[in-house]
């Protein structure tokens, strides 16, 4: 259910509804316009009928929700949601640009890829300190050990870090060390992870699962509104379908059906996406075309060497090469990069 204000409401006109509507055992949120206000209210909506809201001063109407994500809609919040991360904004005018290597492997290594994603104009720092791998044998990440080094460098470096977390129990070192906590794709229907995350004061990246609908992935970030965190970034990572040239298949086009239907942030993954490195640079140039309010890219300095996801990292040069070309064409959409 969504309560729309008149024009200027008072404050304690506002703060009158919210009482009453916390009394009636619902929750509320509040999404300030920058000429209305409206309140999102959860919970049985039947109480409502019995408890006529439009009674109240300063309720213009009351209208129900008919998407099944109630928060996440652009029904209760009609502008786009622009996050502030350390003086980044998200989902402005600029692309957000996030690299990095797929796994912090050691500082050394870390720090060399930073200096290089930043001299070319990338915004953040992206590395995995918890894997999760398909494989039990494989390479599982540094752990608390890698989160020190991306925190370390990151301060260093001025650049804000995004990393994974994959458990309910590590949610306390994402907040500890990290800029924006990633829940990958293995997780976005992890409930108890999403309502963990929802409850601290971090910005989100959630990506799209494997074999997700649009709508599960807004029904997951949902999860994460419903707790009172609002900072969420959805992520287009690319899906499973019967095409095997490449590691996933980008869905390029759920870029614009989700900003038609959220008004959270969209990122792209064109790394995850695709899977080798000579296909990210025309895939990023796909998501900044069509809309994408950031990419993250994954970055290594020897990725023969590395000891996940090689093929699909993009050497520094490859990198600063790939964002020289997406300049011009994120100026010809209306964006910088």
């Amino acid at each position: 259910m969504i309560i729309v204000l008149k024009p200027k409401t008072p404050e304690k006109d506002i703060e009158h509804i919210l009482e009453r509507v916390n009394e009636l055992g619902l929750k509320s949120m509040v999404s300030r316009g920058v000429e209305r206000t409206i309140i999102g209210v959860i919970g049985d909506e039947g109480i409502l009928r019995t408890n006529p809201l439009e009674a109240f001063p300063g309720v213009e109407k009351v209208m129900p929700v008919l998407k099944p994500y109630k928060l996440v809609s652009r029904e209760f919040h009609p502008t786009d949601t622009i996050i502030n991360v350390k003086g980044v904004e998200i989902g402005g005018k600029k692309i957000v640009v996030v690299a990095g290597p797929c796994s912090v492997e050691s500082k050394q290594m870390l720090k060399e890829i930073a200096q290089a994603v930043k001299g070319s104009g990338a915004l953040m720092l992206r590395g995995g300190a918890f894997k999760p791998r398909t494989s039990p044998y494989a390479f599982q990440g540094l752990g608390e050990e890698g989160l020190k080094y991306l925190r370390e460098v990151g301060d260093e470096l001025n650049l804000p870090i995004v990393t994974e977390v994959m458990d309910t129990r590590d949610v306390e070192l994402g907040v500890k060390y990290a800029d924006i906590i990633q829940i990958g794709a293995r997780n976005m229907q992890n409930f108890n992870l999403l309502k963990e995350v929802g409850k601290i004061d971090k910005a989100i990246l959630l990506k799209r699962g494997l074999m997700a609908t649009v709508k599960e992935l807004l029904m997951s970030a949902e999860y994460i509104l419903a707790q009172g965190n609002f900072k969420v970034i959805l992520c287009e990572r690319g899906i499973r379908t019967f095409e095997d040239s490449t590691r996933n298949t980008l869905d390029i086009s759920a870029v614009p059906v989700i900003k038609k239907e959220s008004h959270l942030p969209v990122f792209v993954d064109p790394s995850h996406a695709t899977g080798w490195w000579n296909l990210v640079t025309p895939a990023a140039k796909a998501a900044v075309a069509i809309g994408a309010d950031g990419i993250t890219v994954e970055v290594h300095n020897n990725p023969e060497k590395a000891v996940s996801d090689g093929a699909q990292s993009l050497l520094p040069e490859k990198f600063e090469a790939m964002m020289k070309v997406l300049k011009p064409i994120a100026e010809s959409v209306g964006r910088t990069i």
